[in-house]
């Protein structure tokens, strides 16, 4: 029996069906990625949460060391050992901080969807910082930080994790907002998920995709993606100021000493 071969017009028309498709498919196939990585991290988050509070169950109630490589409680470290791959000796670290013994996974400590590594000069393999006033940075800023979790009145609105990005390269301390005075963050939130979401993780164990709503704070992450140190410092206008009073609200120090 004689076949029929495609015309070019018919042939031309099955392109062009084909590309409808592709059109129509192709924003769905990369929201359901992106939705897939934000489950990801927002695991990750509880794991690293639930192991924060492991710790303390081990340590007579006493919170792991917040700031990275600054204490000796430490809950990670930065880049170690003589490894020619950066990343690697970032991995190594994570490796000696403190949590790793209940992680027991680098993988944990990185959001699926933080490509820094790929750019020149920002060569970070965790995603996440601990809130300088647990046992972190408020330290060094207030002395006003928490060492016990019995001092932590309300776990499910008291901030633990950030996914943040440090400019500099790796999250290199905690994440620090002002509280009573000022109105400044130091460390852009991150945007991973759909450019305007972060994962956060509180004191309860819990983690949430939280979505931040003003364009100054989603204009500095981008930018700190890509290694812009003048981002590292953040004042938010005074008309944009939602996702500035929302992590100060969460953001738990000690209170101010009786005059």
């Amino acid at each position: 029996m004689k076949t029929r071969a495609f015309t070019l017009i018919e042939l031309l028309v099955v392109i062009a069906i084909i590309a409808v498709l592709m059109a129509i498919l192709m924003p769905a196939l990369s929201r359901a990625r992106d939705q897939a990585k934000a489950i990801h991290c927002v695991h990750n988050i509880k794991t690293m949460s639930f192991s924060w509070m492991l710790y303390k169950d081990d340590n007579d109630d006493r919170l792991v060391g917040g700031m990275p490589g600054r204490t000796v409680d430490a809950w990670m470290f930065g880049p170690r050992g003589n490894d020619p791959d950066h990343l690697e000796q970032c991995k190594e670290g994570i490796r000696h901080g403190k949590l790793y013994e209940y992680v027991k996974n680098v993988d944990v400590y990185r959001c699926p969807s933080d490509d820094r590594d790929s750019r020149a000069g920002m060569y970070t393999f965790g995603s996440f910082s601990i809130a300088g006033g647990m046992n972190g940075e408020e330290l060094e800023w207030s002395n006003r930080h928490l060492i016990k979790y019995s001092e932590i009145k309300k776990p499910a609105e008291s901030l633990v994790f950030v996914e943040e990005i440090d400019p500099r390269g790796w999250n290199l301390g905690s994440w620090v907002v002002s509280k009573d005075f000022g109105n400044n963050w130091i460390d852009p939130l991150a945007i991973w998920h759909s450019k305007n979401r972060g994962t956060l993780g509180f004191a309860d164990g819990s983690a949430n995709m939280h979505t931040w709503v003003n364009k100054g704070t989603i204009d500095i992450a981008m930018r700190a993606a890509w290694g812009d140190q003048s981002t590292f410092d953040f004042t938010p206008p005074p008309d944009e100021r939602d996702d500035l009073r929302y992590m100060q609200k969460r953001y738990i120090v000690l209170p101010k000493p009786r005059q």
